[in-house]
């Protein structure tokens, strides 16, 4: 999916909603355990019961392996649902690979060619070589870990190197990689006062936000700080939506939440 694309979607649907599919069986409702494929039949419904209010989904990849090869097969059914029934939907295969090259490419061809996301969130500590293997597939995105919401970002996200912001560094070097338009960047939401810091630096880019909701980050205070004239801003979320509740109403349940968040962010665009 191109970015023009993905920017076509938000001004349809008004929404920048991504929902994060990790599903976790100890809190999914009990009788889809007696399913073949419980992980699956669990996304299905969210999926068909949530798709016109997102425009992204975003599985974590972590939550698929846990249960070995049937948890791989329930994320490539997963994948396979939403781009034949949803193609417009934008995919996101949270990851978080980073490795050196070689391996790297094969991370890439897993995800973006054999699986077909439209993206793959990945890990800059080993810089450009473990990241411009993802940039290579045309209409596909890397999306770099640039600031996270978790305690221990700060053991060197922030560090300051010669004056500068660790992550500030990690951003504007990423700018100098090859096919860096195919990028964008993991910002946490309980970090909003950043979002004015890392738009001088991409103004354009998109910006993944994990981090409202659940975690407590404000959708307010990073629109306010972090969106651009075309959005430029996936706001993810989660437990917040996909467990609202763990009984048969369960999808129900969960488009009530997404709506909830979808009709935030259309009153945030009509405002901007």
């Amino acid at each position: 999916m191109t970015t023009d694309q993905l920017i076509q979607q938000i001004r349809q649907k008004k929404s920048f909603l991504c929902i994060g599919l990790d599903v976790d069986l100890t809190k999914i409702p009990q009788h889809l355990l007696q399913l073949d494929d419980p992980i699956f039949e669990f996304n299905k419904a969210i999926i068909d019961a949530t798709h016109d209010l997102c425009v992204s989904y975003k599985p974590n990849v972590a939550f698929y392996e846990a249960y070995g090869i049937k948890g791989w097969q329930s994320l490539q059914k997963t994948i396979q649902y939403i781009n034949e029934n949803y193609p417009e939907i934008f995919s996101i295969a949270d990851a978080k690979r980073g490795d050196i090259g070689n391996t790297s490419a094969m991370y890439a061809k897993a995800f973006l060619e054999d699986l077909n996301f439209d993206s793959i969130t990945v890990a800059p500590y080993m810089g450009k070589d473990s990241v411009e293997p993802f940039l290579a597939f045309e209409n596909k995105h890397a999306i770099l870990l640039a600031l996270t919401s978790n305690e221990g970002a700060f053991d060197f996200q922030t560090k300051n190197i010669e004056g500068k912001d660790l992550y500030k560094v990690v951003i504007e070097t990423s700018k100098t990689w090859k096919n860096a338009h195919n990028l964008m960047y993991v910002v946490g939401a309980t970090k909003a006062e950043y979002f004015a810091e890392i738009r001088k630096i991409i103004p354009n880019s998109f910006l993944l936000v994990p981090g409202v909701g659940a975690q407590g980050g404000s959708l307010s205070e990073v629109c306010k700080y972090g969106m651009n004239e075309n959005v430029g801003l996936l706001i993810n979320s989660s437990r917040g939506i996909i467990y609202a509740s763990n009984r048969n109403d369960f999808a129900k349940k969960a488009r009530a939440e997404a709506l909830k968040m979808k009709q935030e962010m259309e009153i945030i665009l009509n405002i901007n």
